[in-house]
Formats: C-alpha cells, sequence, structure tokens
C-alpha cells in the first residue's frame, strides 16, 4: 500500500499534487497498470478500504493547521494588529491571493501549503486544494478498480463505492465554494495525454456532483455500527461516510446552486439577493427533508445537542442531560474525547490533540499582562456581527419591538450570545490570582478599559469563549495537559442541516415553503432551534413577507453557527460579500457607569452603560472580482479551456 501512495505523492505541486488534471512526474514513469499490479489493493474489502483511509487523512483541520490559524473570513471576526499577515486580514485588504502558499508570511490558511504530504499525521501538512486534486485522482482509480473486488460482500462492494463516490463530490464541492465552477474529474485522466478539460458553470459542477452524492446515500448505511462489516469496528466508526452525511452535502450542494451568486453571477450584486433558483432550491429541501425524517423519527445516531448550562461563566453538563451544546467544540476532562457529540455529522480526523489545542485554546482571550502566554495573537468578533445575536423574545436588536435598551446593552439578550461571547464584566478568571493581577478577573471591554488594545487586548469590546472555553487561561489553566481539552471544528452538523432546510424552503415558498418528505415548514425548523436554546420563535411580523423572512433565516444562521468558519462562503453566495453593512467591521464603545465593585456581587448582564454606539474598524473596498478566489497563474497557463476567475 505504502508503495502505492508514493507512486501518486510530489512534493513540487501543478494543479498542487497535478494528481487530477496533470499527474505528478514519478506517476508518469509508471506502466498504466502499475497501481494495481504493485500492490493488490482492491482485492478484497480490507485492503481496498485501506486504500480509502488516506483520503480521510487528507481532510484538512481548519481551525488547527498552523500554530495561528484563520477560518473566519467574513464580517465576523478580525484579529488583534500583529495577526494582520492573518487570511482574514489579507482578505479585508482584499488581497484574495494571499489563499495561495507563499503569499502570506507564514502557512496559516488552511486552503493551500508549501508542500503537502497525505500520508502525514500532522496536521499541518493538510490544506483543501493540493489534496483535493490527490483525493480526486485516487478516488477514480478506486472507481475504476471496482470490478477487481471480487473477495468480498455486497455489503462491502457498496460501503466501498459509497465512500468514493462522496469524496470525489466532497472535494470538488469544497473547491467550488471558493473557486466557482471547475472540470469535473470523473475519470481516470490518461497520463501520457495534456488534459483539456474545460471548466464548467457552478450549477453544471453542482449537477455532477449531486449525482455522485446520491449514490452515495443510495449505497451508505446510517450507521456503520449496524453492519456486519462495521460491526468490527463497533464504537469507532463515527468519523467513516454514511447516508446521513451524503443526504446532508446532498443538499448543501443543491442550495449552493439554488444561491443567488450562482443563479444570478457576481456582476449584478446585492440587488439579487432574495433571487434563488427554485427547482434547485426544492431538490435541496428533499434531501434536506429526508435526512431530518429520518433523525426526528429516531432512525439515526444524530440529535441536537442540549443547551443546557448552570450559568454565562460554566458550561457544564445539567442534571439528567444526555448532551452539552459545548461538546459540540470543544470537550474538557473527557479523555481527551473528541468533539461534536451527537451532533456532529462530518468530521475528519484530530490529531496531536494536546500539542495542537495548546496553540489554538490560546488564540482567543487577552494577552494583556500574560494573561494568556503564547503567540499574540486574538481571534475577536465584530460588534456588527455580535449585533445578529437579538433578544430573548426573538426578536433582533433593531426592532422597536425588542426591548433592546441601549443602558442595557447586555440584558435579556439571545441565549446563545451569553454561550458565545465575552462582554464587559464577565468573570475572566475564576482561580486564585496574585493580588497586583487582581484588575485582570473581571473583564474590563468598556471604552478604554482594561481589557480593550489593539496589540494585545480586544479591538472590538469582546471576545470570543464559544469554540475555546474562557478558563484557557494562566491562571485556571483549562489548556494546561490535565484538562484534557480536545478541540475540533465539524464541517456539518445537524443545526446547520436544519437551517440550510429552512432556507430552500423560504428560496420557492417562504416561511410556509416545506418539502414533501418532511412535516416541518421553513419557519417550524428555525424555531426548532430556538426551543433548543429558549429563545422566540420568528415573530409573525417576519413570516409575511419572503424577503423578511429570509433575512430572518439569515439571522439564525449568523448566530447559531457563529465564528465556524461558514459566515464568508454566506455572504458571498448572498451576494452581499460587498454590500454594505456587511462590508463594515465595527468595535463597540461605551462608558462603564458601575464600578469595579459591582461585579464582584452582580451579574454583569445588569450592568448599565453610558455612550452605548459602534465604531467603523474598517470598510471592506471589494468589487464583483471577489465573489471568487483567483485561481493560481501556474494552473490557469496550463491551457486555455482552464480560465482565470474574472477580474483576476
Amino acid at each position: 500500500m505504502k508503495k502505492i501512495y508514493k507512486t501518486l505523492r510530489t512534493s513540487t505541486l501543478l494543479f498542487a499534487t497535478a494528481v487530477a488534471l496533470l499527474s505528478c512526474q514519478d506517476f508518469l514513469d509508471k506502466e498504466a497498470d502499475a497501481i494495481v499490479a504493485e500492490g493488490e489493493a482492491f482485492k478484497n474489502f480490507n485492503n481496498f478500504q485501506g486504500y480509502i483511509e488516506e483520503i480521510y487523512n487528507c481532510i484538512p483541520d481548519k481551525e488547527k493547521n498552523y500554530w495561528t490559524t484563520s477560518w473566519n473570513w467574513g464580517d465576523d471576526e478580525v484579529f488583534n494588529l500583529e495577526g494582520n499577515w492573518h487570511m482574514t486580514n489579507q482578505v479585508d485588504l482584499g488581497n484574495f491571493w494571499a489563499w495561495q502558499a507563499g503569499r502570506l508570511s507564514q502557512p496559516g490558511a488552511w486552503l493551500d501549503k508549501p508542500t503537502t504530504d497525505p500520508t502525514s499525521t500532522d496536521k499541518f501538512n493538510h490544506a483543501l486544494w493540493p489534496h483535493a486534486w490527490y483525493s480526486i485522482r485516487k478516488v477514480n482509480i478506486g472507481l475504476a478498480n471496482l470490478d477487481k473486488l471480487v473477495s468480498a460482500s455486497q455489503e462491502e462492494q457498496d460501503l466501498i463505492a459509497g465512500q468514493l463516490y462522496f469524496f470525489r463530490a466532497w472535494w470538488h464541492f469544497e473547491m467550488m465554494e471558493y473557486f466557482g465552477g471547475l472540470p469535473y474529474i470523473d475519470q481516470v485522466l490518461p497520463a501520457d495525454q495534456s488534459p483539456m478539460l474545460p471548466r464548467l458553470s457552478y450549477q453544471e459542477c453542482a449537477d455532477k456532483a449531486g449525482e455522485d452524492f446520491a449514490k452515495a446515500a443510495a449505497l451508505l448505511p446510517i450507521d456503520w455500527d449496524k453492519t456486519s462489516v462495521g460491526g468490527n469496528t463497533a464504537g469507532k466508526n463515527q468519523l467513516r461516510i454514511n447516508k446521513i452525511m451524503a443526504l446532508g452535502y446532498l443538499g448543501k450542494n443543491y442550495l449552493w446552486a439554488a444561491s443567488p451568486l450562482m443563479t444570478n453571477g457576481a456582476s449584478v450584486g446585492g440587488g439579487n439577493t432574495y433571487n434563488y433558483d427554485a427547482e434547485y432550491g426544492k431538490k435541496a429541501a428533499e434531501a434536506f427533508g429526508q435526512l431530518l425524517a429520518l433523525v426526528e423519527s429516531g432512525q439515526t445516531q444524530y440529535s441536537l445537542a442540549q443547551f443546557d448550562y448552570k450559568n454565562i461563566y460554566d458550561h457544564v453538563k445539567a442534571d439528567g442531560a444526555t448532551s452539552r451544546f459545548s461538546d459540540i467544540f470543544y470537550t474538557t476532562g473527557q479523555n481527551w474525547l473528541m468533539p461534536g457529540s451527537t451532533e456532529a455529522i462530518f468530521r475528519g480526523p484530530s490529531t496531536d490533540v494536546n500539542g495542537s489545542n495548546w496553540n489554538t485554546t490560546k488564540t482567543f482571550g487577552p494577552k494583556v499582562a500574560g494573561m494568556i502566554e503564547h503567540d499574540n495573537i486574538i481571534h475577536q468578533p465584530t460588534a456588527n456581527y455580535v449585533n445578529f445575536y437579538g433578544m430573548a423574545n426573538g426578536l433582533p436588536l433593531n426592532d422597536p419591538a425588542s426591548g433592546f435598551d441601549p443602558a442595557y446593552p447586555f440584558r435579556d439578550r439571545d441565549p446563545r450570545f451569553y454561550h458565545d461571547i465575552v462582554f464587559d464584566g464577565f468573570k475572566y478568571v475564576n482561580a486564585a490570582m496574585p493580588s497586583d493581577m487582581e484588575y485582570l478577573r473581571y473583564a474590563g471591554l468598556h471604552t478604554n478599559g482594561t481589557m480593550r488594545a489593539p496589540t494585545n487586548g480586544s479591538r472590538t469590546g469582546y471576545f470570543i469563549q464559544k469554540l475555546v472555553p474562557h478558563t484557557a487561561n494562566k491562571y485556571d489553566g483549562a489548556y494546561n495537559w490535565s484538562g484534557n481539552l480536545h478541540i475540533y471544528l465539524p464541517y456539518m452538523r445537524l443545526a446547520d442541516i436544519y437551517l440550510m432546510y429552512a432556507e430552500a424552503c423560504a428560496a420557492f415558498e417562504g416561511a410556509t415553503g416545506k418539502s414533501t418528505n418532511f412535516t416541518k415548514t421553513a419557519e417550524g425548523a428555525i424555531n426548532t432551534l430556538r426551543d433548543r436554546v429558549g429563545a422566540g420563535h420568528v415573530h409573525a411580523s417576519y413570516t409575511g413577507d419572503r424577503a423578511s423572512f429570509i433575512d430572518e433565516v439569515r439571522r439564525e444562521r449568523a448566530v447559531e453557527l457563529s465564528f465556524e468558519g461558514f459566515r464568508f462562503n454566506d455572504l458571498q453566495r448572498w451576494l452581499l460579500l460587498t454590500e454594505p453593512p456587511y462590508n463594515v467591521k465595527t468595535s463597540q464603545e461605551f462608558d462603564r457607569l458601575e464600578d469595579a465593585d459591582f461585579f464582584q456581587t452582580n451579574d454583569p448582564r445588569e450592568a448599565r452603560v453610558a455612550n452605548f454606539r459602534e465604531v467603523a474598524i474598517l470598510t471592506r473596498q471589494f468589487g464583483t472580482r471577489h465573489y471568487w478566489f483567483p485561481l493560481k497563474v501556474s494552473d490557469v497557463s496550463l491551457y486555455p479551456e482552464f480560465a482565470q476567475n474574472p477580474g483576476w
């Protein structure tokens, strides 16, 4: 097997390993049948599954892809000033070339790497572009050799074929999100011929990906543990591709194809933000509907994690709860249990958990006075994004009926606000502190506060605690070995399926839209998520008008999936990336009226402030070309049919 893998490896990337459009030089030296002859990779299930395992290994771990990493590129996040080399800031500057390895001062983005090794278990060695082309070629070789799988049951044959069809579609889809339509490689390209495959339109690619996802869904089981083959590895099959993953991505693929950018093109701008392709929307709704019907009838291993915690400081499992919301993103004290809880649907492998978490956990809080000792890089939420967290009654902040009071801006907010966001007066440190450090126990995030600094504090007036606990600081020590802290952000989770189902149904029928195979309407799907957290339902004033309801679906998506890496692609596909206010990042400025002693005995949600206002940090100067990333010059120079994206 290792010999087979080595024949497909190269250190010089042409189309990032060139394994899909141009084969690497090592492979060119081989006879056409050498791959099969060298290892008998395809003769039985165990060998064939071993061949596929390397594809799983190639899935990038976005949040642990470097010592400090960047994955939120929308209007949701900024770094402190020392993080300006990261992809987040490069996107702010309009430098979309920065996704390519060598165009950043360090390899901190997960889309590309200067060198890659598909066999490596080092999380730093995996990136989307190179491993996508490598894996697609590997898939096509596997599919071309399915007839050699003679010593296998029908179940085993279906499992192998289903995984291969899924991965061919998945790797194409992940690239399409950033680069648009590409050649859809569904055959083993001859090693002795130059490819001339043209780029397809986005929707043409989506049609081909949809066929592969549908094949995978038909072939794969819901739960590998309940198959004869999977029984041999029972309890260890959570990451293996199954029917639910295939249905989820089948729906996502069609929803993206239905979206305004893919339907209208980038040149028309935000004026068509509500103009979806209804037919693709219906296809997406049917795929999501089938999935959700299986989930809600108890036929799957997935369910929404319970949103129960003791208070705003302790994200602990409530008495009687069978799952915990925070466990979707990180686990502590559970012997390095991989995050995901009952909700994560699609994840890749997570390796070197302590070493990588040691870095990631230290990039979300203040570095003031050594509060967190690490590279001076801080992920922080923009104030404009925090505004999407509405009120507990379910209304957005800017609705006159919401009850939002700028004199008490942290009172009665959506419960997810308190779970996800660190705000002024929040008790940041629980453990004992030296007396001269006590001034940092409660977050000083008001204007000119103790944790407000563009260099080593917050530029925006907030920190994030959704993905990393606030106890990941020097005094509480959650990032120490004894904490068993493990972080991983799933590529897809169940809440996202409800959100995408609602959007797909709204695309063709508004709040009352529904699929033919699931009982809930678009409105009902959103309310399911709000019921989970104890927030108010979508108000009737937003359900009668399709555009107003879509706005609420999008706001719900912003809150539920905050900082998980989806926002850039959402703004892009909605044709809002270039449009105000989505191109502006702001800070929250206000004066604290309570003295420091107030926070020792009172809930910070009840703190009174003055002069509550937003101030622009930056405005992103984007044009229509920024709706797609530029392709590599070396790649678009290969042949005329592989054209550069417009404007680049």
